[in-house]
């Protein structure tokens, strides 16, 4: 009976040590003040960054929905030759991605190849002018900002236009389709540049049957708001 008591014994401490053997070990709880003391400084950045803010000035434009101004660049009649070409625009727009224009431009026909290699002329001098108008509706597609050394920035577009008109050369006129594109980069609160390539297709029976025609125009301008 003794022994059965001393080996029950023995058990039941074995088990009490076993136990406190695997009890998890706690902290005893920190004080805010202590808290601090050992944060202070063990977890900072081993480098601190040296971030200089640069101040950026980004042009603004007013409070308007018109432009107005003029371009001048090259109109390639076909047939005809390549010769300037003179134009002014008005625009207005419609929300802040879409725009309508009305753009009237002037220009002169050149000589044809038959012209120059045979040196008779089929139009005189006072029929060559070229006057042309269109109606078009533009869409602003890329919006962007262009920057210019640390300190400038200038808000800029690519945008996509279309639309209808007509053309008066030769002393005929016929309706016209226009479609392009272009590239306006404003240079301050009241002006803009514009930099515009545009396709004028046209129907025209002037050197035989009537016929479709591409007529490439690349201009650059500039444009006040008002």
């Amino acid at each position: 009976m003794e022994s059965r008591l001393r080996v029950l014994l023995l058990i039941v401490a074995a088990l009490a040590l076993g136990g406190c053997s695997l009890w998890p070990f706690q902290h005893p709880a920190r004080t805010p003040a202590q808290a601090a003391d050992a944060d202070d400084g063990s977890n900072a950045p081993v480098v601190e960054p040296q971030v200089t803010r640069r101040q950026v000035h980004e042009t603004k434009i007013r409070n308007s929905n018109f432009e107005f101004g003029g371009s001048l660049g090259l109109l390639d009649i076909e047939d005809f030759g390549t010769n300037g070409v003179g134009s002014a625009r008005l625009v207005y727009h419609i929300t802040e991605d879409f725009f309508a224009e009305g753009v009237y431009g002037e220009s002169r026909l050149g000589l044809t190849s038959y012209e120059r290699l045979s040196g008779t002329r089929l139009l005189p001098d006072a029929r060559r002018k070229v006057r042309f108008y269109t109606l078009d509706l533009g869409y602003d597609v890329f919006p962007g900002e262009v920057y210019v050394g640390k300190r400038r920035t200038f808000n800029s577009a690519f945008y996509l236009v279309g639309g209808v008109g007509g053309t008066q050369f030769g002393g005929d006129s016929g309706f016209t389709l226009t479609a392009g594109a272009g590239y306006r980069l404003i240079l301050n609160d009241w002006m803009a540049a514009h930099l515009d390539v545009r396709d004028h297709l046209l129907n025209t029976s002037m050197l035989g049957p009537t016929r479709s025609t591409h007529n490439l125009e690349s201009t650059l301008g500039v444009t006040v708001f008002f």
